[in-house]
């Protein structure tokens, strides 16, 4: 089962440290980050790729990314 972690209405870098942080906690192989924003959309599908992770899916509804990164 994915974790989510919902970074809506949050600004960088705080999505990438949540992602970051569910990322050391090794408790998910597969991670889906919801962000409003450009930014941090590209700021947390590199900072998963930086170490390890691929990026699965990025997907936009109404104004939200939902960013899908699983492990290895």
């Amino acid at each position: 089962m994915a974790k989510t972690i919902d970074a809506r209405g949050l600004s960088c870098p705080q999505p990438v440290l949540m992602t970051l942080e569910e990322i050391k906690s090794g408790k998910a192989d597969e991670i889906l980050v919801m962000v409003d924003n450009d930014a941090s959309k590209e700021n947390v599908s590199r900072a998963a790729v930086s170490r390890g992770w691929t990026v699965a899916e990025i997907d936009e509804k109404n104004g939200v990314f939902n960013v899908k990164i699983r492990k290895g």
